[in-house]
């Protein structure tokens, strides 16, 4: 792992939690960002489910450099090449393309794949990532899942992502490995709103 990949990652751990955003217009993302960090979380992923989610990711990365910010649902090496050219300092994935990580890898940025079985966790750290996305985490098991998968691989820190909110989100923080948890709940029109709900996340996350 490069040192590069390592600040990320660690930036991301420190976080703790990582909003996964849906943009329907460029417009919103550096007002959404903002209210983001304003509520104490530097992290965002801007998800390719919309045709703002480029623009969006470069104005942000213009307006805000001190936001951390990824590319999610980045299914294909357009959507990739796409993510990198804007200026995405990691890339999410719900599943695990061949062509997807090794793109993504040899840019030189971090990818994140997700994961649903123990052969794709394998396969993933034959291509050296041990940063996983696990996908979608609660219908998987959740924490059950997790403390499962911590005896064969303890070398691996998973991002579990789908089903998370306030209400368990320390249970998931609290599993030694878990490096972050990723989820929308606190995505929210109403930017006062945003704010709130992310204080409340960082307070339960430094509970």
């Amino acid at each position: 792992m490069t040192e590069k990949f390592a600040e990320i990652y660690d930036a991301i751990g420190k976080a703790g939690i990582i909003p996964v955003i849906k943009l329907e217009r460029v417009e919103d993302a550096v007002p959404l960002a903002r209210a983001l960090l304003e509520g104490g979380i530097p992290v965002a992923e801007v998800t390719f489910r919309t045709e703002a989610a480029a623009a969006g990711i470069a104005a942000i990365r213009r307006e805000l450099p001190q936001m951390l910010v990824g590319a999610g649902t980045v299914l294909t090496t357009e959507q990739a090449a796409a993510a990198i050219e804007s200026g995405a300092q990691f890339v999410v994935a719900p599943g695990s393309n061949g062509r997807v990580i090794e793109g993504v890898l040899a840019a030189g940025i971090p990818m994140i794949p997700g994961v649903a079985t123990p052969s794709e966790i394998e396969a993933a750290l034959e291509r050296g990532l041990r940063v996983l996305k696990l996908f979608p985490a609660e219908v998987l098991g959740g924490i059950a899942m997790l403390k499962a998968l911590a005896g064969p691989y303890p070398q691996v820190q998973f991002v579990p992502t789908g089903g998370i909110s306030a209400s368990n989100l320390k249970s998931y923080l609290q599993q030694k490995n878990v490096l972050a948890v990723g989820g929308s709940w606190m995505v929210q029109s109403d930017l006062d709103e945003v704010r709130r709900l992310c204080q409340e996340a960082y307070r339960i996350k430094n509970t």
